[in-house]
């Protein structure tokens, strides 16, 4: 079985939290559904909030808070 990708649709940072003091919006190993914020993504100072966009169970993130994402690129994975 496959699993389904999460991309990121945008260029910039990606952050798993609003901020440093709260918990990240989902967790691996977390079931996401279709509408669940898993992320941000900063561009030129403004944030973007990044959907699931698909329902899946066991996320798993395959980049790092802070880490620097190209449009497009597979940000995170669940099984279906």
């Amino acid at each position: 079985m496959s699993k389904l990708e999460i991309r990121s649709p945008l260029p910039g940072t990606f952050y798993r939290a609003s901020s440093p003091d709260t918990p990240p919006f989902k967790a691996d190993g977390d079931d996401v559904a279709v509408s669940d914020t898993i992320g941000l993504i900063e561009v030129m100072k403004t944030f973007q909030q990044i959907p699931a966009g698909l329902a899946g169970r066991n996320i798993t993130f395959l980049v790092d808070n802070e880490e620097p994402v190209m449009a497009g690129q597979i940000i995170a994975e669940v099984d279906p």
